[in-house]
């Protein structure tokens, strides 16, 4: 059996809520639902896009942490209030995942902070 280890960002988000950034398990790393919060900071932008690129760095980190990379993405999930805001993010999801290409869905959903406009979550295979 593969040794479960976790990964966390810092946010205040994981000790109230009781969850974690990440969990590695064996080659798998499942990353959680990922705002577009700057946790060092614990700021967010107010654009969508913005808040895209801001939660993929979370993600990347996070899965730095792990072991492995974004290019290592093979599923990826959405969530936004409005499906109309989801185009202000192509370009950057397209920067960020347009060699790996995973599988993906866009779901929309209510978040946990108006002020939340995209939240990510990505599971990935260790190569």
């Amino acid at each position: 059996m593969s040794e479960r280890r976790l990964i966390s960002s810092g946010s205040r988000f994981e000790a109230e809520i009781g969850y974690s950034r990440a969990v590695v398990q064996g080659d798998w790393v499942f990353v959680s639902g990922t705002t577009g919060f700057d946790y060092a900071a614990m700021t967010i932008v107010g654009d969508v896009a913005g808040q895209c690129d801001q939660a993929l760095r979370n993600i990347a980190a996070a899965l730095a942490e792990a072991g492995t990379a974004m290019a290592d993405v093979v599923r990826v999930n959405y969530y936004l209030p409005n499906a109309d805001d989801f185009p202000a993010c192509w370009p950057i999801l397209r920067q960020w995942l347009g060699e790996i290409r995973p599988a993906a869905t866009m779901l929309v959903s209510g978040l946990a902070d108006p002020r939340m406009k995209i939240e990510i979550e990505v599971t990935a295979l260790k190569r």
